[in-house]
């Protein structure tokens, strides 16, 4: 129970600290922006979660199959996973980056068109925030996936250095010298640098070779493969036999 507690610290720290530090943002935003600062930031985040379930569905869903190959030392199969599911993160992020940038305009019309100050501030941080779409997905898949690897450590701390350490950090600094647009712009940063951690920890040290696996998990392994190719062969010898 302890070492689940421990492994799970992760999803409990983003948890935690969203609260946080979106307590934070509200406060530079009063400061730079008033209240239609709030109200916009408010929309944003409203779409933002929509965009980002797309990566935590996936992120979440893949945490059985890679735990399953990595308890069972199939090493080639948590690689295979881990590339392939990358490929995925990486089109989703090109996909909504694309419809964040183009559906900016309506979005902020649908929710403050009502006041065109209002409307141009949400559009603003729309345009900017998108940005942020092409990289939040590394992160947040990471995180998950050292959880799968039952690394509590590794996946705790991406998520404490993004959503506390480096997200404190730039809306702190970041309206000092943009203003209101240092607010939007953030979050960018603290997604590209959260990805670029994410990278790291994947690859120094590199973690599969990290997994050892015995000879007696190789010969399970092949033993497996070939019992699974024996069942899919006489299933469609069956199927052949009964259909024809």
């Amino acid at each position: 129970m302890k070492k689940a507690c421990a492994n799970g610290s992760s999803e409990f720290i983003s948890n935690i600290s969203m609260s946080l530090v979106s307590m934070l943002y509200n406060y530079q935003l009063i400061r730079y922006a008033g209240e239609d600062g709030v109200a916009a930031y408010g929309v944003l985040m409203y779409v933002a979660m929509i965009f980002l379930a797309a990566f935590i569905g996936f992120s979440v869903g893949t945490v059985p199959a890679v735990g399953f190959h990595y308890g069972a030392e199939h090493k080639d199969e948590v690689k295979g996973l881990l590339r392939m599911s990358l490929v995925v993160v990486g089109s989703f992020s090109v996909l909504l980056f694309l419809a964040g940038e183009t559906l900016a305009l309506p979005l902020a019309r649908l929710f403050v068109g009502y006041d065109a100050s209002l409307q141009g501030l949400t559009l603003r941080a729309f345009t900017i925030y998108s940005f942020s779409f092409l990289f939040v997905g590394i992160p947040i898949y990471g995180s998950s996936f050292f959880t799968a690897l039952n690394d509590g450590a590794t996946s705790a701390a991406i998520s404490f250095l993004r959503t506390v350490v480096f997200e404190t950090a730039a809306v702190l600094t970041f309206p000092l010298l943009w203003g209101i647009d240092g607010v939007w712009f953030s979050t960018v940063a603290t997604e590209v640098i959260a990805a670029l951690l994410t990278v790291l920890y994947t690859r120094y040290p590199p973690i599969m070779d990290l997994m050892t696996i015995s000879p007696a998990a190789e010969k399970a392994s092949r033993t497996y493969s070939l019992n699974s190719f024996t069942v899919i062969t006489l299933s469609n010898r069956d199927f052949y036999t009964n259909t024809h």
